[in-house]
């Protein structure tokens, strides 16, 4: 799969182990930004208000990328959690994901080696079960034409599949459309191959 096509969360997803009488439950859901995982965390902490720790990370980035990310410990010991969790997200081939994994203290106490162990061990149990789709990475583009244009170009847009929207008559016309990275180079030869030339001006963004 492409860097413009990865998988992410398609639901949100929740997985439970037990370890040493300790529960460990992993929640995951899409994130976009850091401002979604923080909203998300204090979701689960919210839901599960007497557990012990709420332990995080995220990529809320494509799938493979390493920002913007982030994780925490929540209490634990430093890197028995966070990191670890984060490692995995960040080579498990799915973009903007969360992993929340909330835990209930069972009375035995497991080490640092075992924490890291038991958290990893729910972000994997999650993973495996967790419903994905494909995302596409896209660029909204400002097609200028001129009034004379206007339905060639719209005919094209529809032709190539490319959503119209938003349209902004002025001294000519002004449509805006979102196309896929990985078809970027294609679609804007064709629509400039479709117009006369020097008809059409665009911008990125």
């Amino acid at each position: 799969m492409s860097a413009t096509r990865y998988l992410v969360p398609a639901a949100p997803h929740e997985v439970e182990i037990v370890e040493k009488k300790s529960r460990f439950i992993a929640a995951i859901q899409r994130v976009q930004s850091p401002e979604d995982a923080k909203a998300f965390a204090e979701q689960v902490r919210a839901a599960y208000p007497d557990a012990r720790h709420h332990c995080w990370a995220y990529v809320a980035g494509a799938a493979g990328s390493t920002h913007p990310c982030g994780m925490s410990d929540d209490g634990e010991p430093h890197g028995t959690a966070g990191r670890p969790m984060l490692q995995i997200l960040q080579n498990c081939c799915i973009g903007e994901i969360m992993v929340v994994v909330t835990r209930y203290f069972g009375g035995i106490k497991l080490g640092t080696g075992g924490l890291v162990r038991a958290y990893s061990g729910a972000v994997q149990a999650a993973l495996e079960t967790l419903p994905t789709e494909e995302a596409v990475d896209k660029l909204t583009i400002k097609l200028q034409v001129g009034f004379e244009h206007e339905q060639a170009l719209r005919h094209q847009l529809d032709l190539l599949n490319l959503p119209i929207q938003h349209v902004k008559y002025g001294s000519g016309v002004s449509i805006s459309t979102e196309i896929p990275m990985d078809q970027l180079d294609d679609a804007l030869n064709q629509l400039n191959g479709a117009l006369p030339h020097g008809a059409m001006q665009l911008t990125k963004g």
